[in-house]
C-alpha cells in the first residue's frame, strides 16, 4: 500500500496532472486532501490501473476525500506559456479550488512553484509512492479522458476516444490527412518526422 502522508502534522494535499505529452486538448490537474489514516489498497499510479478501476476509484476518492478539485489549462494557454508552466498553473488552480486550504503540498514530478505561497515538496514518481498524489492522478486522468472522449464526437477522425490526444500513429496520420483542429497544440511537433523505417 502507498504511503499515507509526507508530513506528520499538516493538512496535506497531493497534486498531479494528466495530458502533458498530448498533441491536443488541455492539460488537467487535480488536488486531493485525504482523511488522516485513510486506507484504500486499490489506489495506485493511474497509469497502472485499468480504465474500469480508475472510474471506480474516482467515485471512492470523491466520496471519501476531505477535499478535492480538478482544473484545466487549455491548448491556447499551453501554446502561450509552454506545457511545463501550464501544468504547474493547472495544479495551482486545482489547489485554489479546494474547499479546505492545505498547509502543505506534495507534487508529482520535480518542478513546481506555489502561486498561493503554500510550502511544498516535489516527489519524482510520487503517484507510485503517496496515496494523495495517486488519488490526484486518478482524478486528473479520468476527467481529462472524459473531456477528450466528448471532443471525439466533434472530431472523430483523430481517434481521441482511444488515444485521448496522445501521439499515436493514427493521430499523426489524421493530422496529415485532415490538418489540425482548434484543439491541437501548435507549439508541439504535430507532424511525424519521416524515419528510415517508414
Amino acid at each position: 500500500m502507498l504511503e499515507q502522508r509526507y508530513t506528520s502534522d499538516k493538512i496535506e494535499a497531493g497534486c498531479d496532472e494528466a495530458g502533458r505529452g498530448c498533441l491536443a486538448g488541455p492539460v488537467f490537474a487535480a488536488a486531493v486532501i485525504l482523511p488522516d489514516n485513510y486506507r484504500n489498497e486499490l489506489i495506485g499510479d493511474s497509469k497502472q490501473l485499468s480504465e474500469r478501476q480508475r472510474y471506480q476509484l474516482r467515485e471512492e476518492i470523491e466520496r471519501d476525500a476531505v477535499a478535492w478539485a480538478v482544473a484545466k489549462v487549455d491548448n491556447i494557454d499551453i501554446d502561450k506559456m509552454n506545457i511545463l508552466q501550464a501544468s504547474i498553473h493547472a495544479m495551482n488552480m486545482a489547489v485554489a479550488q479546494l474547499k479546505k486550504r492545505p498547509e502543505y503540498l506534495i507534487i508529482d514530478g520535480n518542478r513546481f512553484k506555489s502561486e498561493q505561497k503554500i510550502p511544498y515538496s516535489c516527489i519524482v514518481k510520487g503517484d507510485a509512492k503517496y496515496m494523495s498524489i495517486a488519488a490526484a492522478s486518478i482524478l486528473a486522468k479520468t476527467y481529462r479522458d472524459d473531456y477528450m472522449t466528448e471532443q471525439h464526437r466533434q472530431y472523430p477522425q483523430y481517434g481521441w476516444d482511444s488515444n485521448k490526444g496522445y501521439p499515436t500513429a493514427k493521430h499523426y496520420r489524421a493530422i496529415e490527412q485532415y490538418g489540425v483542429t482548434p484543439l491541437h497544440r501548435k507549439s508541439f511537433t504535430l507532424y511525424k518526422q519521416p524515419t528510415l523505417f517508414d
